[in-house]
């Protein structure tokens, strides 16, 4: 049984065969510090992009934490403690966890500037010296460590 022949957009960035897609190779005139140089940028971005995960986190914690706080000062009302559900009501229910900034604040702000920024300009290197070519460096390394003709290290879907 023949493989189904890939369509779309991306077909002429496919290989043929057991050879990894034109979009991994290495341009022939591009220099080792360029590669390791775009790769060390991915690698950044990837992990500026953790970093983003984990602000969201943060955000999402923040928000389920303060919304806990409603059921807390409710028990405390019902058994008798109203200094202090007031003071959780009044001091820690939609409170500004940066000065003026609730969690969406500080994602939008972070969004809109550094990981905008840090996009932009991860893109604009990979356009301009490898043509939009993405992971070269660990298309390479997949090269050297795939066993060639297996159906399992296959250079492409």
């Amino acid at each position: 049984m023949s493989e189904p022949t890939p369509t779309g957009p991306e077909t002429s960035q496919l290989s043929s065969g057991d050879e990894p897609a034109t979009r991994h190779v290495v341009p022939a005139e591009m220099d080792e510090d360029t590669v390791a140089g775009l790769d060390k940028l991915t690698e950044a971005l990837e992990t500026i992009e953790r970093a983003r995960g984990s602000l969201y986190t943060f955000h999402q914690l923040t928000g389920y934490g303060d919304d806990l706080l409603d059921p807390a000062v409710a028990h405390l009302r019902r058994a008798g403690h109203h200094d202090l559900a007031d003071t959780v009501e009044t001091e820690l229910i939609g409170r500004n966890v940066l000065a003026g900034r609730w969690t969406f604040q500080i994602v939008e702000e972070y969004d809109e500037g550094y990981y905008q920024a840090f996009r932009d300009i991860a893109r604009e290197a990979t356009e301009r010296l490898a043509g939009g070519r993405t992971h070269l460096d660990e298309a390479r390394t997949k090269e050297r460590r795939r066993t060639r003709g297996r159906a399992d290290h296959r250079a492409t879907p």
